[in-house]
């Protein structure tokens, strides 16, 4: 008995090509089918982490009102856009927080910063860094208090010269071994200050909350 010869449409240019179109069409619907099922649920977590990020900065009692819910977004010195979380109660803005960056040893570190209306720090907190464990890495509120020696300060407490590491002639501790991670915290966070004090008018005016009516 021989060998079942291949039939000859399958040979054909024109088949080949329905049939990787057909492939290429199957594996997209699956990847858009995955996006759609799991969009919401990273969503969900995305801002869980956010929501997180802000409570280790902006403590409670600072604010009645949902603080996702009319974020302000304003351009920096570099034309780059910062969305500013604001804490209200009443029409009164009493605590603001967003997103800072610095220079690190391995590479950008990401930082959240909390400050009050007076633009005092209300907390600092790390999000993301690839700095050396048991080195860099202590800028983590869990690995070291080091972070939290910013609370209660502003760009005029300490003077301007004294926003810097000891090594630099200022007031900060800088890490033995480590010093090019905590020099891009302290500047990140100066930078902050210096943003608050540029955009303050901006800042603090209270959230325009719009409601749409509609007309019968």
């Amino acid at each position: 008995m021989g060998t079942p010869l291949e039939p000859k449409y399958r040979k054909r240019v024109g088949y080949q090509a329905v049939l990787l179109g057909g492939f290429s069409t199957l594996a997209t619907a699956l990847l858009v089918a995955g996006n759609i099922a799991t969009k919401e649920a990273i969503q969900a977590r995305q801002k869980e982490d956010l929501l997180d990020s802000l409570a280790q900065v902006v403590p409670d009692a600072r604010y009645d009102n949902d603080l996702l819910a009319h974020p302000l977004q304003i351009m920096d010195e570099k034309g780059r856009p910062v969305t500013i979380y604001r804490g209200t109660i009443g029409a009164q803005v009493n605590a603001l927080a967003w997103e800072i960056s610095g220079q690190g040893y391995a590479g950008e570190m990401r930082l959240i910063l909390g400050l009050d209306a007076e633009g005092k720090v209300l907390g600092v907190r790390v999000l993301s860094h690839a700095e050396t464990p048991g080195l860099g890495d202590k800028i983590e509120v869990a690995k070291d208090p080091w972070i939290l020696s910013f609370n209660g300060l502003s760009l005029g407490d300490p003077p301007d010269s004294e926003w810097a590491v000891k090594k630099d002639g200022g007031r900060f501790d800088q890490f033995s071994g480590a010093t090019i991670t905590p020099r891009g915290v302290v500047g990140a966070i100066k930078d902050g200050l210096a943003f608050f004090k540029h955009n303050r008018t901006e800042l603090l005016n209270p959230p325009v909350i719009t409601t749409d009516v509609v007309k019968r």
